[in-house]
């Protein structure tokens, strides 16, 4: 693989991620990040640390495996994983396909998983949108991040998608590296996961060969990450709530309040399951379709696989009882149970601007909730 071609989108190489975290070791907030991690280390700890890494997999496993493991320790009740077995079937390298709910922390449970496997870690497809801040972009792509472009014109964007799809399949067929990206732009935000079908098309753009080789060489291995307590749940009720109104136009730095948030937002329960890679079968199958209908045939594969990967908690089933007005899972939970839920979302609700609707709020972070036992249900009922 020629790397040259893609130094505006590739991660950092070793060279480039020493030199960049030598860099960040000075920046003023270390110390205090520092502290709020390493907390039984000096505060200049930290900045010792970046100063002396040489290696991304020396970032990854002195630095960035220890702060996700901090976020797992503090922030998270129960931490379960399910279905690695299903790597051995993708032959080393693999497309992982994920249902999106935090930024940063979505990918970051697989790469904590894959490290305690003594497997290799992915890199990760994110937004430039998170990279506005030097600094930051320094950080991330010294974490074999990325960097899809966004927010351009249609002619650039054709142009980005297939230089994106090339280098994706160039690192996994090349033996390079996995590559994780979520199934659609941006987090879902109505609890509906679903994945966006511009994006199958964009995977094709840099095929070589026919349909079904095109697919079959990515090994596309959809992840299901199911949350108790959804990151920054609020806050994505609140932006649905604008949007129905008006454009929603983020603040500047609303991004990274989001990370922040949701790395220290307590998650409860947080699951991950690793779901049955694409068959062969089925890509032959939807290639038998006619044009975009081959893709949502891809796409229907790849929703079933995720829905089916749930964990789905208490908080779900509660919020699917409440929204719809019914006790059908009421074997699920206790009304004590119900009414920590309801306070729960009570004290969220007073965290956003008082003029906003508090009924359709509660009605919109109600489904946050309980669309996934929907979605569950819905598939249960299609698979009869």
């Amino acid at each position: 693989m020629d790397i040259d071609n893609y130094n505006d989108i590739a991660p950092f190489s070793d060279e480039e991620a020493a030199a960049a975290l030598a860099r960040l070791a000075n920046h003023p907030n270390v110390p205090w990040i520092s502290k709020f991690i390493f907390r039984n280390r000096p505060e200049t700890y930290l900045r010792d640390i970046l100063r002396q890494i040489h290696t991304v997999d020396e970032f990854q496993k002195a630095v960035m495996s220890y702060a996700i493991e901090w976020v797992i320790k503090n922030t998270v009740h129960n931490f379960s994983y399910d279905g690695l077995s299903k790597l051995e079937a993708v032959n080393g390298k693999y497309l992982a396909m994920s249902n999106h709910r935090d930024i940063i922390l979505d990918p970051a449970f697989l790469q904590i998983i894959l490290h305690w496997n003594n497997l290799p870690m992915t890199q990760i497809c994110v937004g430039d949108n998170l990279l506005k801040q030097k600094s930051v972009e320094l950080l991330i792509r010294s974490n074999r991040m990325i960097k899809v472009i966004r927010g351009i014109s249609a002619r650039e964007l054709y142009l980005s998608s297939l230089h994106l799809s090339e280098y994706i399949r160039q690192s996994i067929t090349s033996g390079t590296s996995s590559v994780w990206i979520a199934q659609r732009q941006g987090r879902t935000k109505d609890g509906l996961d679903m994945t966006e079908q511009g994006l199958l098309k964009m995977f094709d753009m840099s095929g070589t060969k026919d349909f079904v080789q095109n697919f079959l060489e990515l090994n596309i291995l959809p992840l299901s990450i199911s949350y108790e307590y959804e990151p920054c749940d609020i806050l994505k009720a609140r932006e649905v709530l604008i949007s129905r109104t008006q454009k929603y136009v983020k603040t500047e730095n609303e991004d990274l309040q989001s990370i922040m948030l949701g790395i220290k937002q307590p998650k409860g329960n947080v699951h991950l399951n690793f779901g049955d890679p694409l068959t062969e079968e089925e890509i032959i199958e939807a290639s038998l379709c006619d044009k975009n209908d081959r893709y949502q045939k891809i796409r229907h594969a790849l929703d079933r696989r995720i829905i089916k990967g749930y964990k789905l908690w208490k908080t779900n089933y509660i919020a699917y009882d409440l929204m719809n007005g019914t006790s059908a899972f009421a074997d699920k939970y206790t009304q004590e149970e119900v009414n920590a839920f309801q306070d729960y979302m009570k004290g969220q609700l007073q965290m956003v601007e008082p003029e906003l609707d508090r009924t359709a709020l509660a009605d919109i972070f109600l489904h946050i909730y309980g669309n996934p036992v929907a979605s569950f249900l819905s598939l249960e009922k299609e698979e009869v």
